[in-house]
Protein backbone atom coordinates (compact mmCIF):
# COMPACT_ATOMS: atom_id res chain seq x y z
CA UNK A 1 0.00 0.00 0.00
CA UNK A 2 2.64 2.28 0.60
CA UNK A 3 4.47 1.72 -2.80
CA UNK A 4 0.88 2.31 -4.14
CA UNK A 5 1.23 6.11 -2.20
CA UNK A 6 -1.69 5.41 -0.12
CA UNK A 7 -1.85 7.20 3.32
CA UNK A 8 -1.61 4.51 6.24
CA UNK A 9 -3.19 5.47 9.35
CA UNK A 10 -1.52 2.50 11.90
CA UNK A 11 -2.35 1.72 15.08
CA UNK A 12 -0.31 -1.41 16.80
CA UNK A 13 -3.13 -2.86 19.76
CA UNK A 14 -1.23 -2.58 23.42
CA UNK A 15 -1.08 -6.68 23.00
CA UNK A 16 0.49 -6.17 19.04
CA UNK A 17 3.73 -5.50 21.34
CA UNK A 18 4.08 -8.44 23.39
CA UNK A 19 2.23 -10.98 20.26
CA UNK A 20 5.25 -9.20 18.37
CA UNK A 21 8.21 -9.57 19.84
CA UNK A 22 6.79 -13.29 21.40
CA UNK A 23 6.24 -14.45 17.81
CA UNK A 24 9.13 -12.95 15.99
CA UNK A 25 11.74 -12.18 18.81
CA UNK A 26 11.90 -8.70 17.51
CA UNK A 27 11.07 -5.31 19.88
CA UNK A 28 8.82 -2.96 18.53
CA UNK A 29 9.33 0.60 19.22
CA UNK A 30 7.02 2.28 21.19
CA UNK A 31 7.38 5.32 20.19
CA UNK A 32 5.45 6.84 16.87
CA UNK A 33 8.14 7.98 15.09
CA UNK A 34 9.93 4.81 15.77
CA UNK A 35 7.18 2.41 14.78
CA UNK A 36 6.82 4.30 11.47
CA UNK A 37 10.62 3.29 10.87
CA UNK A 38 10.22 -0.01 12.47
CA UNK A 39 7.29 -0.99 9.72
CA UNK A 40 8.81 0.58 6.66
CA UNK A 41 11.86 -1.65 7.54
CA UNK A 42 9.12 -4.51 7.84
CA UNK A 43 7.51 -3.75 4.56
CA UNK A 44 10.74 -2.80 2.87
CA UNK A 45 9.53 0.41 1.94
CA UNK A 46 11.88 3.26 2.70
CA UNK A 47 10.11 6.33 1.81
CA UNK A 48 6.93 5.59 -0.72
CA UNK A 49 3.70 6.73 0.72
CA UNK A 50 2.24 8.52 3.78
CA UNK A 51 2.78 6.50 7.30
CA UNK A 52 1.18 7.80 10.15
CA UNK A 53 1.79 5.70 13.32
CA UNK A 54 -0.86 6.57 16.39
CA UNK A 55 0.18 5.35 20.30
CA UNK A 56 -2.49 2.28 21.31
CA UNK A 57 -4.10 4.49 23.72
CA UNK A 58 -4.92 7.84 21.86
CA UNK A 59 -7.80 7.81 21.64
CA UNK A 60 -7.80 11.69 20.98
CA UNK A 61 -6.11 10.88 17.90
CA UNK A 62 -8.10 12.24 14.08
CA UNK A 63 -8.83 8.62 13.31
CA UNK A 64 -11.19 8.43 16.55
CA UNK A 65 -13.61 11.26 14.91
CA UNK A 66 -16.13 10.69 13.02
CA UNK A 67 -15.11 13.68 10.74
CA UNK A 68 -11.60 11.78 9.76
CA UNK A 69 -12.62 10.45 5.90
CA UNK A 70 -10.90 6.82 5.59
CA UNK A 71 -11.81 4.66 2.67
CA UNK A 72 -12.27 2.33 5.46
CA UNK A 73 -10.31 0.19 7.92
CA UNK A 74 -8.67 -3.16 8.38
CA UNK A 75 -7.54 -4.89 11.35
CA UNK A 76 -5.44 -7.72 10.46
CA UNK A 77 -4.95 -10.09 12.47
CA UNK A 78 -7.68 -9.35 14.61
CA UNK A 79 -8.18 -11.29 17.68
CA UNK A 80 -11.26 -12.65 18.99
CA UNK A 81 -11.03 -10.23 22.08
CA UNK A 82 -11.07 -7.29 20.20
CA UNK A 83 -14.01 -8.97 17.98
CA UNK A 84 -16.38 -9.32 21.08
CA UNK A 85 -15.32 -5.55 22.32
CA UNK A 86 -16.67 -4.28 18.78
CA UNK A 87 -19.55 -6.42 18.88
CA UNK A 88 -20.68 -5.47 22.28
CA UNK A 89 -19.73 -1.63 21.26
CA UNK A 90 -16.93 -0.93 23.59
CA UNK A 91 -14.29 1.02 22.62
CA UNK A 92 -11.22 1.43 25.49
CA UNK A 93 -8.38 2.21 22.92
CA UNK A 94 -7.68 3.91 20.04
CA UNK A 95 -8.25 1.01 17.87
CA UNK A 96 -11.29 -0.10 18.87
CA UNK A 97 -12.69 3.80 18.78
CA UNK A 98 -11.49 4.10 15.22
CA UNK A 99 -13.01 0.77 14.03
CA UNK A 100 -16.16 1.99 16.02
CA UNK A 101 -16.04 5.12 14.06
CA UNK A 102 -16.11 2.98 11.03
CA UNK A 103 -19.30 1.25 12.09
CA UNK A 104 -21.25 4.43 13.42
CA UNK A 105 -20.52 6.29 10.37
CA UNK A 106 -21.63 3.69 8.17
CA UNK A 107 -17.46 3.50 6.35
CA UNK A 108 -16.27 0.03 5.76
CA UNK A 109 -14.13 -2.61 8.38
CA UNK A 110 -12.78 -5.21 7.43
CA UNK A 111 -11.65 -8.12 9.94
CA UNK A 112 -8.86 -10.77 9.60
CA UNK A 113 -9.50 -12.97 12.64
CA UNK A 114 -6.55 -14.37 14.06
CA UNK A 115 -7.72 -17.67 16.35
CA UNK A 116 -8.50 -21.21 15.17
CA UNK A 117 -10.41 -22.86 15.84
CA UNK A 118 -13.80 -21.19 16.34
CA UNK A 119 -16.08 -21.39 19.60
CA UNK A 120 -19.65 -21.03 19.27
CA UNK A 121 -19.03 -16.96 21.26
CA UNK A 122 -16.43 -16.43 18.43
CA UNK A 123 -19.04 -17.04 15.54
CA UNK A 124 -21.79 -15.37 17.41
CA UNK A 125 -19.27 -12.04 18.10
CA UNK A 126 -18.18 -12.68 14.21
CA UNK A 127 -22.18 -12.92 12.75
CA UNK A 128 -22.83 -10.11 14.96
CA UNK A 129 -20.09 -8.11 13.14
CA UNK A 130 -21.38 -9.55 9.69
CA UNK A 131 -24.90 -7.97 10.47
CA UNK A 132 -23.84 -4.61 10.80
CA UNK A 133 -21.58 -4.64 7.72
CA UNK A 134 -18.42 -5.72 8.57
CA UNK A 135 -16.51 -8.03 6.37
CA UNK A 136 -14.59 -10.72 7.93
CA UNK A 137 -11.89 -12.15 5.84
CA UNK A 138 -9.76 -15.44 7.29
CA UNK A 139 -6.70 -15.64 6.80
CA UNK A 140 -7.06 -18.49 4.44
CA UNK A 141 -5.21 -18.72 1.51
CA UNK A 142 -6.31 -19.95 -1.74
CA UNK A 143 -4.28 -22.76 -3.49
CA UNK A 144 -5.13 -22.26 -6.81
CA UNK A 145 -2.35 -19.98 -7.61
CA UNK A 146 0.45 -22.21 -6.61
CA UNK A 147 2.01 -20.56 -3.98
CA UNK A 148 5.86 -20.97 -3.49
CA UNK A 149 6.47 -18.83 -0.64
CA UNK A 150 5.00 -18.27 2.97
CA UNK A 151 5.19 -14.56 1.37
CA UNK A 152 2.77 -15.68 -1.54
CA UNK A 153 0.39 -17.24 1.02
CA UNK A 154 -0.17 -13.65 3.25
CA UNK A 155 -0.17 -11.75 -0.24
CA UNK A 156 -2.92 -13.40 -0.99
CA UNK A 157 -5.29 -13.05 2.19
CA UNK A 158 -3.92 -9.19 2.34
CA UNK A 159 -4.75 -8.53 -1.19
CA UNK A 160 -8.17 -10.03 -0.42
CA UNK A 161 -8.55 -7.78 2.44
CA UNK A 162 -7.58 -4.93 0.76
CA UNK A 163 -10.26 -5.99 -2.27
CA UNK A 164 -13.02 -5.35 0.37
CA UNK A 165 -12.21 -1.72 0.10
CA UNK A 166 -11.78 -1.86 -3.60
CA UNK A 167 -7.98 -1.39 -3.46
CA UNK A 168 -6.48 -3.62 -5.99
CA UNK A 169 -2.46 -3.13 -5.09
CA UNK A 170 -0.79 -6.46 -4.63
CA UNK A 171 0.09 -8.05 -7.47
CA UNK A 172 -1.77 -11.66 -7.10
CA UNK A 173 -2.99 -14.37 -9.68
CA UNK A 174 -6.60 -14.27 -9.52
CA UNK A 175 -8.95 -17.68 -10.39
CA UNK A 176 -9.50 -17.22 -14.50
CA UNK A 177 -12.08 -20.30 -14.34
CA UNK A 178 -11.25 -23.27 -15.55
CA UNK A 179 -8.81 -23.84 -18.44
Amino acid sequence: MLEAEFSIELVASKSTYMVWQSEQEIRMPPEPTGQEQFWREQAGVAISGKLRCHPWGDVGAGIASGSFATLGMIIIPCSMSTVAKLAAGLSSDLLERAADVQLKEGRKLVIVPRETPFSLIHLRNLTSLAEVGVRIVPAIPAWYHNPQTIEDLVDFVVARALDQLDIDCIPIQRWQGRR
